[in-house]
């Protein structure tokens, strides 16, 4: 998507650790006409009608998965990572390693808001190591539920968890993918999606 590549090309800072800093307008603050476009994007991306649910991961996920489930007229689940007095009833709970963090985390789901009949797209701002998909498609496969697919802001293409989802059948669809990224230069080299 043309429109968030030039946003993270202006916007974005490379950092050592393979980190790109995007907080000025998508996990921090965020864009949220930006978010309209990447929405519709995703619609147009999974134009499935089975899709009645839309699952991701807090925090940073949250924002994008809301203003793409307009366009998919479905609500939105999102995994929490830790257990709150206002998570009761039976849940299911999956462990998730997070790139940014540096930190594992049991991430819950109660089972009331994921089911069998449910046909479920992952949103999520990043895909890195893939640990965070990974674990939401456990939680989905738990609750006898089907992954329709998987839908990322931005994917670190030189990483291995695009390669990994996609190599097990899984429908990965990444709105940018960073081929390349320079912390000393800051230059930011995307793949070509045609």
């Amino acid at each position: 998507m043309e429109l968030l590549e030039e946003r993270i090309r202006k916007d974005g800072n490379v950092k050592p650790g393979n980190v790109l800093k995007v907080d000025s307008f998508l996990n921090h603050q965020m864009d949220v006409e930006l978010f309209s476009e990447m929405g519709k994007e995703f619609r147009r991306l999974f134009p499935s009608e089975k899709i009645n649910k839309i699952l991701t991961i807090e925090a940073s996920g949250i924002g994008i998965a809301c203003i793409a489930a307009q366009y998919f007229h479905v609500p939105v689940v999102f995994a929490k990572k830790s257990q709150s007095v206002n998570l009761d009833g039976e849940q299911y709970i999956t462990r998730i390693e997070s790139f940014t963090h540096k930190r594992v985390y049991d991430v819950i789901v109660s089972k009331k808001y994921l089911g069998k009949g449910d046909h479920v797209l992952i949103i999520d701002d990043f895909l890195a190591n893939g640990c965070a998909a990974a674990g939401l498609i456990d939680l989905v496969k738990s609750a006898g539920a089907v992954v329709e697919g998987v839908g990322i802001a931005i994917e670190k293409g030189f990483q291995e968890g695009g390669r990994l989802l996609r190599s097990k059948g899984v429908r990965v669809e990444s709105l940018a993918i960073v081929e390349s990224m320079d912390d000393q230069t800051g230059e930011i080299v995307f793949r070509s999606q045609n």
